[in-house]
């Protein structure tokens, strides 16, 4: 499947590509482990190049200087700006000692959004991301603000990322009963080494026709194909940020591989393309520091794994998941289908009735 074979983000009429080309890596300032404003020209021409539509970034990224490497790309290229899909994020704080720089208050989203543009060289966004979840400010004032701001044409859709479902599902109600905008997508850690999401989010996306924007879809790097037992791995930047992988994600990372190696392909494309398989609208955001980065992650597009590529992968990766995810499985259906089968899933007997009447 090539970059220019589009999907519907969520519920919307907004088409992206089944790739997102994340700028987080844009910029090389400091703490930011990115590249140079070079070296992300190249990574960016080229996702285009290729017929990749759907750019992913944030205020905070490279304090800012992400969106000013994109803001300054795009203008260079006349007409290229009204042919990508541009998303930012707002929550970071760039003004120290200042409260209000930062967060999801209705003053603080206002600045930031002026500041993104300002960055970016445009005039409007066509997703604009909470980046996490405000404890101090109302989820409404969050939600009107977002709406006045979709309303006044500086937004095209909106979503939230790495936010508590219940908060999210709480948002997306209230949006619909006062005919303010809705989310139309969710962007979540999601991977192999990184399942969690599939406790609550997942479903709740889903549930409501939200796509799923996963990132670090490698896990910091760890399913590239770089990490193997007993290799010493030097990547001082990253090793320094969030160390190797432990015995538990080797496990998982030696399965990547066994399945890359036979279908001739790289860990770093099995990886995305598992992650396409998963149910709903799932678009993983792809990070590169070097152009043969993007040019590996690519590869997912061209892999298509079996029914039993993937029944390896799902299960030597199985999450454990909270409480009450346990409680919905097989429990779940031997406690009310009572050895019947409902919907295809069959149950057993609970053992108090196996012996009882209950039936009055």
């Amino acid at each position: 499947m090539p970059l220019d074979h589009y999907v519907t983000l969520g519920r919307s009429g907004l088409r992206v590509s089944p790739f997102a080309l994340g700028a987080m890596t844009c910029g090389e300032d400091p703490g930011s482990a990115g590249c140079s404003v070079e070296e992300s020209e190249k990574i960016l021409a080229t996702y285009l190049d290729r017929g990749g539509n759907f750019i992913d970034t944030a205020n905070f990224y490279s304090n800012g200087h992400s969106e000013k490497i994109l803001g300054d790309f795009l203008a260079a290229h006349p007409g290229r700006r009204d042919r990508v899909v541009l998303a930012s994020k707002f929550f970071g704080n760039l003004f120290p000692g200042d409260p209000d720089g930062g967060g999801a208050g209705r003053r603080s989203i206002i600045a930031q959004l002026d500041e993104t543009l300002r960055r970016l060289r445009t005039d409007r966004l066509d997703l604009y991301w909470l980046h996490n979840w405000d404890r101090h400010t109302p989820i409404e004032e969050t939600l009107r603000t977002l709406d006045d701001l979709v309303r006044a044409g500086k937004v095209r859709h909106l979503g939230f990322s790495n936010t508590p479902a219940w908060v999210t599902a709480q948002a997306q109600t209230m949006a619909l009963l006062k005919s303010w905008t809705p989310l139309i997508a969710l962007q979540v850690e999601y991977s192999l080494l990184a399942r969690t999401v599939e406790g609550e989010l997942a479903p709740l996306a889903l549930d409501q026709g939200m796509a799923l924007v996963p990132w670090s879809p490698l896990k910091n790097g760890f399913l590239s194909g770089k990490y193997r037992r007993d290799v010493q791995v030097t990547d001082s930047a990253r090793t320094a940020f969030v160390g190797g992988p432990s015995d538990d994600e080797y496990t998982v990372i030696d399965a990547v591989a066994a399945v890359a190696d036979e279908l001739g392909t790289t860990s770093a494309a099995v990886s995305p393309a598992w992650l396409r398989a998963r149910e709903g609208i799932v678009v993983p955001i792809l990070g590169a520091r070097r152009l043969e980065h993007l040019a590996n992650n690519l590869g997912g597009l061209e892999t298509a794994l079996t029914s039993e590529h993937l029944r390896r992968l799902d299960e030597v990766s199985a999450p454990t998941l909270n409480y009450p995810a346990a409680m919905h499985g097989a429990l779940s259906a031997m406690l009310q289908f009572a050895g019947t089968t409902v919907d295809g899933e069959g149950s057993g007997v609970y053992p108090p009735l196996v012996q009882s009447e209950v039936r009055h």
